[in-house]
């Protein structure tokens, strides 16, 4: 046994230097592999991307600039209101509906057909240092009341001043001075690859800030239910999500160049698209309401679809680009100035237009009486063709509103003079009907629309600015008399404080 365990012991120590004496060999032979170890400074890393400046010099791109000019002026917007089973449904139907709202707003279904109070959020931006707010029209949409949430935590109720559902845009008021602003900027110098940030609310995250670049203009989605729909939106990869609509879109400048309002998603989460109203658009939608009290808009009375090669080939038209005249509405502004069925408008004003998203965006840029030389191709010769515009009712003026806006954003409501044939069918003298009701005091106090307004504090009304002038007088209580066009023949009354 003890034999053993020494020819062991002498056979390991060999082995171990045998072992020895190669690694001495192969490093005497062979020179060693060095191994360079370096360590990174700790100065931080700036301008990883860089664009160019109006001088054509090359400059770091610096979002916290512009993130720190814009966020004082974004808003969170909280919207309350009373809905039923039967209200909620056409929500139900639109897959869109998710989109649109955050988190907040919850859905119950319901037998007993009582109303129940729904919370929806979105954002909205400070267009005035005096408290005039932009947001989207489907954020504040049948609300009974609207609260505003500053970037400094400050809350207050919001009046709504007026409403455009055709491009999805709503202007509100809040009793507040010396606010922080966005300018706005020109969309139409936007171009595709432009750096943008997307500012809002999403998920009930206040003051969120996300970068993207614009991935295409004049993008219509098909997204508003409105009749006469106005869709040439900004298309944005800045993440996107449900509150962030009505939140600012703004260029590198801190210039806000669109209104977030809605995303493309099989999910109802940001996907990678997201649609903004350009701020031309916005910028006319917003100066109509607080100089006429509504959107002044122009028509050309046409029925149009996009050419591309297939329509091209079955028309037979000399262009695969441009907007065909499918029909024209009886009676319209392009009717009277000659445009005919199967032109191809392609300009307007001298710009040229390639889809019927540019065209609706350009014309919606006019007013009523506004003249615009629109150009055609007319089988294989253009021709320039000044036409006159005209709004919905087929008349070349202004539709103003009267009375102080101030006083209507109070209301809650879009009043209009009961008509001569309204006012003998109903015999009375005069009188103001409610068309349309938003956030305010009318809706608090339990008015409907089409209540037909008769008497204020039992004196008679018979217009608009008659109603203003005696509510400008008032303070406290006032009571409503009037009566509703489906029951001419019942009095009701409201009762409210100003």
């Amino acid at each position: 046994m003890m034999k053993v365990q020494k020819t062991w012991m002498v056979s390991g120590i060999a082995a171990l230097l045998a072992s020895a004496l190669t690694v001495l060999a192969a490093y005497y032979w062979l020179p060693p592999k060095v191994v360079k170890v370096e360590s990174a400074n700790s100065m931080p890393v700036k301008g990883v991307l860089f664009t160019q400046n109006e001088n054509g010099e090359f400059v770091p791109i610096d979002f916290t600039t512009t993130a720190e000019k814009v966020m004082d002026a974004v808003v969170h917007i909280k919207s309350s209101m009373l809905v039923t089973n039967r209200s909620l449904q056409p929500f139900f139907d639109n897959d869109l509906f998710r989109e649109f709202f955050g988190p907040e707003f919850r859905i119950e279904r319901f037998d007993d057909g009582k109303p129940q109070l729904q919370m929806g959020s979105g954002s909205g931006v400070i267009i005035s240092e005096n408290g005039y707010i932009v947001t989207n029209y489907h954020v504040i949409r049948d609300a009974q009341e609207i609260e505003v949430t500053l970037h400094d935590n400050r809350t207050f109720k919001a009046s709504v001043v007026g409403t455009d559902p055709s491009t999805d845009l709503a202007v509100l008021k809040i009793d507040a001075k010396g606010l922080k602003t966005i300018p706005f900027g020109n969309s139409d110098v936007v171009k595709v690859g432009e750096w943008v940030l997307a500012v809002g609310n999403p998920f009930n995250l206040n003051s969120t800030v996300t970068a993207g670049i614009v991935s295409a203009k004049a993008r219509n989605i098909r997204i508003l239910r409105d009749q006469y729909a106005v869709e040439s939106f900004i298309q944005t990869d800045a993440a996107i999500n449900p509150g962030n609509s009505g939140g600012a879109l703004v260029n590198l400048n801190g210039e806000l160049i669109g209104i977030n309002t809605a995303i493309a998603s099989p999910t109802g989460a940001y996907a990678g698209y997201g649609f903004a109203v350009p701020s031309n658009i916005v910028e006319k939608v917003v100066e109509d309401i607080l100089k006429y009290g509504s959107v002044q808009r122009g028509y050309l009375g046409v029925l149009i679809r996009d050419v591309d090669g297939n329509l091209a080939e079955e028309k037979g038209l000399k262009t695969t680009t441009g907007v065909y005249v499918d029909s024209l509405v009886e009676k319209s502004a392009a009717q009277a100035a000659g445009i005919k069925k199967g032109d191809v408008i392609v300009a307007v004003d001298g710009k040229s237009v390639n889809n019927s998203a540019e065209l609706q965006e350009m014309i919606a840029r006019h007013r009523p009486g506004d003249k615009v030389n629109i150009k055609v191709l007319r089988g294989d010769k253009e021709k320039e063709i000044p036409v006159v515009l005209k709004n919905r009712e087929g008349e070349a003026r202004i539709a103003k509103v009267e009375g102080n806006p101030e006083v209507i954003a109070r209301l809650g409501a879009e009043l209009v003079d009961l008509s001569k044939e309204e006012a003998n069918k109903f015999k009375v003298k005069g009188g103001v009907k409610v068309k349309k009701l938003y956030a305010g005091k009318l809706r608090t106090a339990g008015v409907k629309e089409g209540f037909v307004i008769t008497h204020l504090d039992k004196e008679e009304v018979h217009s608009v600015k008659e109603l203003n002038e005696k509510l400008a007088k008032k303070e406290g209580g006032v009571m409503l008399e009037g009566f509703y066009e489906d029951m001419p023949r019942a009095k009701f009354y409201y009762a409210f404080g100003l």
